[in-house]
């Protein structure tokens, strides 16, 4: 896995901790981050409400889809499912 350049702030109960310690904390974060961020991510967690069709959108090939397009209509919004 390739290194991402990404401002993390990690909050620990520990007092003291050693420059490795950190260092494999953040290799942990960056990778668990690498996994949620995901396109399959998004579209599992999100839904397309078109209005001008009246519909709601929940499959994910259809949303990813509609994410990849150029152009969105007007009242065709992404909600989060949360």
């Amino acid at each position: 896995m390739t290194s991402q350049n990404r401002d993390l702030l990690v909050l620990t109960k520990r007092e003291t901790m050693n420059a490795s310690e950190l260092e494999h904390e953040v290799e942990l974060l960056v990778d668990l981050l690498f996994h949620v961020e995901s396109l399959d991510s998004f579209c599992v967690a999100n839904e397309v409400i078109d209005v001008n069709r009246y519909k709601i959108i929940r499959k994910p090939h259809v949303i990813k889809q509609i994410v990849r397009g150029l152009k969105l209509n007007a009242f065709v919004f992404i909600s989060n499912l949360n």
